[in-house]
């Protein structure tokens, strides 16, 4: 917290904050409402309660968390779908050699690895480049707090672990569904 200086000029009045017990808050504000005719201030007199004007100025954080939400979860929906296609369509590209290596003694979870390996190292590279990336948008972010929380590094990871995972869920039902193909199938016009 920064050091802070608070002078009273009599002639400019804007707030007067002042606490007041919860149980008289009727009484209490009456009371200051006398006060503030008595001394003839210019304005007419307003109140607010300080839990509520921070709560408003928090609202503003919320909101932005929740877009922040939905547009991770769509994100993350679109890419799902990019990966899905991009994996149905190398697959459907290396359907004969999936039918060559089955026939020649490949195994279902051996040809889910062959296919979902390309993937993970996209993955990989992917997080590679955005890590960075967030660590700086999420340092920008905290620095109008403040209040800080520290950028651990185990999020990140969990972060590359959900990602793997996602990936890796998106792929295997492509290469699961072409390993168990009959390989003549893919062979026969061949």
């Amino acid at each position: 917290m920064q050091p802070i200086l608070i002078k009273i000029d009599p002639r400019r009045y804007n707030y007067i904050f002042a606490r007041i017990n919860s149980s008289t808050i009727k009484e209490s504000i009456d009371f200051l409402e006398t006060v503030w005719k008595e001394y003839q201030f210019d304005q007419p007199f307003e109140f607010t309660f300080l839990v509520d004007d921070i709560n408003r100025i928090y609202r503003r954080v919320e909101n932005f968390a929740a877009v922040a939400r939905y547009g991770t979860f769509f994100a993350i929906f679109i890419a799902c779908l990019g990966l899905f296609g991009l994996a149905s369509f190398t697959v459907e590209k290396r359907t004969k050699e999936i039918g060559i290596r089955k026939i020649l003694g490949a195994t279902v979870p051996g040809l889910v690895r062959l296919i979902g390996k390309e993937f993970l190292t996209l993955v990989l590279l992917a997080n590679i480049i955005a890590w960075p990336v967030a660590y700086y948008a999420i340092k920008v972010w905290l620095q109008n707090f403040a209040y800080r929380t520290s950028i651990e590094f185990w999020t990140f990871l969990v972060a590359a672990g959900l990602a793997f995972l996602i990936a890796l869920l998106t792929v295997s039902y492509q290469a699961i569904k072409s390993a168990l193909a009959n390989p003549i199938e893919s062979l026969r016009y061949e």
